[in-house]
């Protein structure tokens, strides 16, 4: 074990949900060393200020990092957390993630303030998401559903649907369930109504490459069967050259010693879904997420992903 350090700094965005992950962060690590301080270093992020556009009009998940990221190239802060579906597939040269936090529930969550489900939702009804996944998703499922973009954090999101400004939304269960926020779901969504984004739920640990020291003290925080499942989600994402432009969900599972990994890429009209389902060793999941990725192209992904290319 190396050295406890007197001082570590944590990079966090500034909205509710992600300062209470980092104080959880921050919790854990008080907790396994005492003798250290820790403190949260607060940053705003453009993928934060820049709400009247997509993510994909302003450049993407990266967004929510950079200036994360810059913190700690500048010695400012010596980890950051991130909620993992925000981490970009390719991390920039000098960074790692270091440790998977074990995830919250991944599903996504119906909300609204009159409706039970999507089920129940009237034609023409307003339902709110700030993803292209879930709306892909929707609009194939509900195609008499009115889907309409919604940024934001989620208490802003929260007041939009009671203002009536939505009939309903569907935004993460893991959010909502980290700040106490679970009355407000009407319904849990399974993840073959909604296959869920890559990491989603689960948190990630970021420092810079070479920090072997401050790698061993976070290995502590590091859920072994929560970074397997998201390795192999990342990479079939990785394969598929997922961004936020695609609408694609990635979802895997232990059971036992196996790996059960779904996958789903959609056309952004939704008309267009193609899934597929495979299982391998829980000790590769870098393998398992590569095949994943080769069956949706197999299956019509390769037509999707054509259409989307820049």
């Amino acid at each position: 074990m190396p050295a406890i350090p007197a001082h570590l700094v944590i990079a966090t965005r500034q909205s509710r949900l992600a300062l209470w992950q980092s104080e959880f962060v921050r919790q854990q690590l008080s907790a396994l060393y005492p003798g250290c301080r820790v403190d949260l270093l607060p940053l705003s992020t453009r993928g934060d200020e820049v709400l009247d556009r997509s993510l994909a009009a302003i450049g993407g998940k990266g967004l929510f990092v950079k200036e994360l990221e810059e913190a700690l190239a500048a010695g400012r802060a010596d980890l950051a957390v991130h909620s993992c579906k925000d981490v970009p597939m390719e991390l920039p040269p000098g960074f790692v993630l270091a440790a998977y936090v074990e995830r919250e529930d991944p599903r996504d969550a119906f909300v609204s303030a009159r409706f039970e489900s999507l089920r129940a939702l009237p034609a023409d009804a307003v339902v709110g998401t700030s993803s292209l996944r879930r709306e892909a998703q929707l609009r194939h499922q509900y195609p008499k559903l009115r889907v309409n973009p919604l940024r934001g954090n989620i208490d802003t999101r929260l007041r939009k649907l009671q203002s009536g400004d939505y009939d309903a939304l569907v935004l993460a269960a893991a959010g909502l369930a980290r700040l106490g926020l679970d009355a407000a779901i009407r319904a849990r969504m399974s993840v073959e109504e909604s296959v869920p984004a890559v990491g989603q739920g689960a948190l990630a640990i970021e420092i810079r490459a070479g920090r072997a020291d401050l790698a061993a003290l976070l290995a502590p925080l590091d859920h072994p069967q929560t970074r397997v499942c998201v390795t192999a989600e990342r990479a079939a994402s990785r394969h598929l050259g997922g961004s936020c432009r695609l609408p694609l969900g990635v979802h895997g599972r232990l059971d036992g010693g196996a790996l059960l990994l779904s996958g789903l890429v959609a056309s952004t009209d939704g008309r267009r879904l193609v899934r597929a389902s495979l299982q391998g060793a829980a000790a590769e999941p870098e393998e398992l997420g590569a095949r994943l990725a080769s069956e949706l192209r197999a299956r019509g992904a390769e037509a999707i992903l054509a259409e989307l290319a820049p």
